[in-house]
């Protein structure tokens, strides 16, 4: 029995939104859509995320009141290999950006136990009501053409390096010399064999068959350390999600491995401790509780309160934090997020990413693999130290907002560090000062950056400055106003269920809306 008159989606590209409204209007449930998102995003958004990435889902099972958490992020590598955990592959690669550049490793070397071919599966098996078939169509049509948009050209321009290091790649993204520009038709022949392949198949030829065998002799010979090995032990697992009060709601979100959950739910508590809600939205006192809120996250975060356990122990007795120096690591850099509510009340929102990609495509798929192990901040004890079979970080945080036994909210964010505050911003303005959706994902936004506030363009000088002045948030205390909206301020995409959507302008967003028939 339908509770709503409406389906709804909101992505990071139009084509993804489109493939999940397929499949509401076709009659699927929310993890079909999401699981068909998944496929199309892989395949539209390239240089943010891959079926050979890593990912994770909290969901809403509405007829059974029941949320569900599953993790496909990505484990370190090194199961039966013979080496001592350096690379002969694995190498910085510099990428430009607007007045500044990075370097990211890359090669073999970078890549890390790939989780979301199979956390798709696992949830399109255990969730889906559709045929697989049906599911994987509207990326299998993709892959074999679609135009290239704006936004994605652009990060296609920036990762360049990275995305035309293979043979294979190049053929894709620069088929004629040039990297392709916005309005450019693209294709991915190989991935859409390769989907069409799993419909028959599943992911044993990935995981246990040929292209295991072919990855597995492709990084012996050529210096890296992911192997077949790694690739027959890789689980999706299911935990129970993350819940914390909030107000008059309950805040779902992702626990291990994800670090970002813990953080946005801790942001939350601070919210209503420093009054977040009873401030006038944009005014000084709302900015000054915020910052003092962000600036409380950011001390315990240092002080290691960045898991469940930690986290309800620090309620228990937050004492007990002050002399802890634990250093937790984390990652995700490039990422993009779809959230889904269906007609029924069913609500999933997932969160994947490719890092910035390794630049190596397993063969005959067309998919590039992630270079997790090739992330500095994952790694402060060095590059390659940690044991094999060990699931990573992440600062993912794909949420839920219930109350009264019912989804008010489906949430989550790209934008590594900036997803907490991204989320426990959009959150907060929903929930505390009831502003419309896509208002809220489209105000301005705050980072506190070590000592340095990032602030958005959209509050008031005035005020800015006010807190600027401020002698509470010590005398290195500075504020950094930012010439327009940025990517870097994350990408919210979000959904009320049966009433509205929210994209992020930021990130592409798109949203779409399937009546019921």
């Amino acid at each position: 029995m339908s509770l709503y008159d409406k389906s709804i989606v909101a992505s990071g590209h139009e084509l993804v939104s489109q493939a999940a409204a397929e499949i509401l209007e076709a009659g699927g449930n929310a993890f079909d859509a999401v699981v068909a998102a998944g496929f199309a995003s892989a395949v539209v958004e390239p240089a943010l995320t891959s079926l050979g990435g890593g990912g994770l889902l909290v969901g809403r099972l509405q007829t059974e009141r029941r949320n569900i958490f599953y993790d496909f992020f990505v484990d370190t590598p090194g199961r039966g290999s013979k080496m001592d955990g350096a690379s002969s592959d694995f190498f910085p690669v510099r990428v430009d950006f607007s007045g500044s550049s990075q370097d990211f490793h890359v090669g073999l070397g970078s890549v890390a136990v790939p989780g979301v071919l199979k956390g798709l599966l696992h949830t399109h098996s255990n969730l889906g009501s559709m045929p697989f078939e049906d599911v994987v169509r509207p990326a299998k049509e993709l892959a074999r053409t679609h135009v290239l948009n704006g936004q994605q050209a652009h990060f296609l321009t920036l990762l360049r390096p990275i995305m035309t290091l293979s043979n294979y790649s190049r053929g894709v993204y620069q088929p004629d010399g040039s990297c392709l520009v916005a309005g450019d038709e693209i294709k991915n022949l190989d991935m859409a064999d390769f989907l069409d392949r799993l419909v028959h198949e599943g992911d044993e030829s990935f995981y246990f068959g040929d292209v295991a065998e072919k990855i597995d002799k492709e990084m012996r010979e050529g210096g890296g350390i992911l192997t077949k090995e790694d690739l027959a032990a890789y689980r999706v697992i299911e935990r129970s999600p993350l819940v914390l009060p909030y107000r008059n709601h309950l805040f779902v979100t992702a626990p291990e491995p994800s670090m970002g959950g813990t953080l946005v739910g801790l942001s939350l508590i601070f919210n209503a401790r420093y009054g977040v809600d009873q401030t006038v939205w944009g005014s000084r006192e709302h900015l000054f509780a915020t910052v003092s809120a962000m600036s409380e996250v950011e001390r315990q975060r240092g002080l290691g309160v960045t898991d469940p356990r930690s986290l309800q122990a620090f309620l228990a007795d937050e004492k007990q934090f002050g002399d802890s120096a634990h250093r937790a690591r984390f990652f995700s850099r490039g990422t993009t997020h779809v959230s889904v509510a269906d007609r029924y009340g069913n609500c999933a929102s997932m969160t994947c990413s490719n890092g910035e990609g390794s630049g190596y495509v397993a063969p005959g798929t067309g998919v590039m693999l992630n270079n997790m192990m090739g992330e500095d901040d994952l790694h402060p004890e060095g590059f390659h130290s940690s044991p094999s079979g060990k699931r990573v970080f992440s600062m993912m945080s794909p949420s839920l907002v219930i109350k009264d036994d019912k989804v008010e909210l489906v949430i989550g964010s790209g934008g590594s560090k900036r997803i907490r505050t991204a989320i426990s911003h959009v959150v907060s303005q929903v929930v505390d000062f009831s502003r419309p959706l896509q208002t809220a994902v489209d105000a301005p936004r705050l980072y506190l950056d070590g000592s340095c506030l990032q602030v958005e363009p959209g509050f008031s000088l005035e005020v800015v400055e006010a807190i600027e002045k401020t002698e509470v948030f010590g005398p290195e205390f500075k504020v950094n106003v930012w010439p327009q909206k940025d990517v870097y301020f994350g990408g919210v995409h979000a959904v009320i269920p049966g009433i509205e959507g929210a994209g992020d302008s930021r990130r592409g967003g798109a949203v779409r809306v399937v009546p019921s028939s």
